[in-house]
C-alpha cells in the first residue's frame, strides 16, 4: 500500500511530531531535548522517549538556533600553504573536540579585500566566532567595520591591545636558542636571520643578544647577520661567518631555511657539525629539519598550542563569561643531531 505525501512515514520527523506525542509544547520540547534545567524530570523522560519512537534527530544547526548558536566558527587566514595555520588549525580543532564545531576555512591572500569578502560570507552564514590567523608575526590591523562576533588573533596579534591574540614569544625563543647553545659548552655564537623588517627576526635577535650578555658574551660581529628566510642566504652567509670568524663554533639560525643552507656550506668547507660548530634552527618544520644533514635541532614555537589556547579563548568570549585574555606561548627546544656539547 502507498503512503501519502506528507503522512509521518513519508518525511523525516520534526520538533512538532515529537511535542504533539508526547503532549507538551514545542518550546517545552525543545528544552527537554536540549537539557534546559526549567523541564520537569518526568517531563523530560515523556519528551525523550517520544522522540526514541519516532526516530527523532535533532538537527545541529536548529539545535544551536534555539540555544542562539550555529555551533560553527570562521577560521580566516593568509597561510593556506599551511606552514603555520594548519598547526593551529589542528590544536584549534582539539580544542572544539569537546563539542559539535564545524570550522570555515578561508583564505585571503594577504589581500584586505579578499579578507573583508571573506568575513561578509562568514557573517553571512551566522558563524559564532572567528579566529584569524596571520602569516608573520608583526601585529596587524583588526578586521574592518562592525564584527557583531568574538574575534581571536592567532601568530599575528592585532593592532588592538583591546582584541584577544594569542601568539609566540620570539623574544623568550631566541633567549631559549642561545641557553642551549651555551649549555652545549660554546661561546662564540653566530647569528644569521632572515628579513631585518620582520618583528619575529628582530625579536629572536633581542632574545638571543640579552642571553648572550648574561653570559658576558656578544655575538661574533657584533651584531646578526640579516638577510633572507631562504637556504641561499643561509649558505651565503655561513661563508662569510666563517672567512670573519674562523673562531667560530656556534650558528644560531632565524629559520630552519636558513639553517639547513648554513649546514650545506658548512660540509662544502670541512667543518664537523655537530663535532666542532653547532647549529640550531628555529620553526621546527619537519619537512627540514627533520631531513637536513645531520638532522636539525630546532626551536618548536608550539602551534598547536598555540591553536589550542585559541580555540579555548573563543569558547570563553562566545558563552559571555569572563572575559579572555591575551596571552603568548614560549617555545622549546627540539633536539636532533646538530647540536651537541663540547668534549
Amino acid at each position: 500500500m502507498s503512503t501519502e505525501a506528507g503522512s509521518p512515514a513519508s518525511r523525516v520527523p520534526t520538533l512538532t511530531d515529537v511535542a504533539r506525542l508526547a503532549g507538551v509544547s514545542v518550546a517545552t520540547a525543545s528544552k527537554a531535548i536540549n537539557g534546559r534545567d526549567e523541564v520537569k524530570a518526568a517531563t523530560r523522560e515523556r519528551v525523550l522517549e517520544a522522540a526514541a519512537l519516532l526516530s527523532f534527530a535533532p538537527n545541529a544547526l536548529a539545535r544551536g538556533l534555539l540555544g542562539g548558536r550555529t555551533g560553527t566558527v570562521g577560521l580566516l587566514t593568509s597561510d593556506l600553504e599551511g606552514r603555520f595555520s594548519i598547526p593551529i588549525l589542528m590544536g584549534a580543532e582539539d580544542a572544539f573536540g569537546a563539542g559539535p564545531v564545524s570550522v570555515f576555512l578561508c583564505d585571503a591572500r594577504g589581500d584586505a579585500i579578499r579578507e573583508a569578502h571573506h568575513v561578509r560570507a562568514l557573517l553571512s552564514r551566522r558563524v559564532d566566532g572567528l579566529i584569524v590567523v596571520g602569516s608573520r608575526t608583526d601585529p596587524r590591523p583588526p578586521l574592518a567595520g562592525t564584527i557583531p562576533v568574538p574575534v581571536v588573533y592567532v601568530y599575528a596579534s592585532s593592532a588592538n591591545s583591546d582584541d584577544i591574540s594569542i601568539t609566540v614569544d620570539n623574544v623568550a625563543g631566541g633567549r631559549l636558542a642561545i641557553e642551549h647553545l651555551l649549555a652545549c659548552g660554546r661561546r662564540n655564537v653566530a647569528h644569521i636571520t632572515g628579513d631585518m623588517g620582520f618583528q619575529a627576526s628582530r625579536d629572536r635577535a633581542e632574545g638571543a643578544a640579552a642571553a648572550l650578555a648574561d653570559a658576558g658574551l656578544t655575538m661574533l660581529g657584533g651584531r646578526p647577520y640579516y638577510g633572507s628566510w631562504d637556504e641561499t642566504w643561509g649558505r651565503a652567509a655561513a661563508h662569510i661567518v666563517v672567512e670573519r670568524h674562523p673562531e667560530v663554533d656556534a650558528v644560531f639560525c632565524g629559520s630552519d631555511q636558513i639553517a639547513r643552507g648554513v649546514l650545506e656550506a658548512l660540509r662544502d668547507l670541512g667543518r664537523d657539525v655537530p663535532g666542532s660548530i653547532s647549529v640550531l634552527g628555529f620553526d621546527n618544520w619537519e619537512a627540514v629539519a627533520a631531513h637536513s644533514r645531520p638532522r636539525l635541532t630546532s626551536i618548536d614555537m608550539n602551534l598547536e598550542r598555540l591553536g589550542a589556547a585559541a580555540g579555548r579563548s573563543l569558547f570563553a568570549a562566545i558563552d559571555g563569561g569572563a572575559a579572555p585574555t591575551s596571552e603568548q606561548f614560549p617555545g622549546r627546544v627540539v633536539m636532533r643531531d646538530s647540536t651537541a656539547r663540547t668534549s
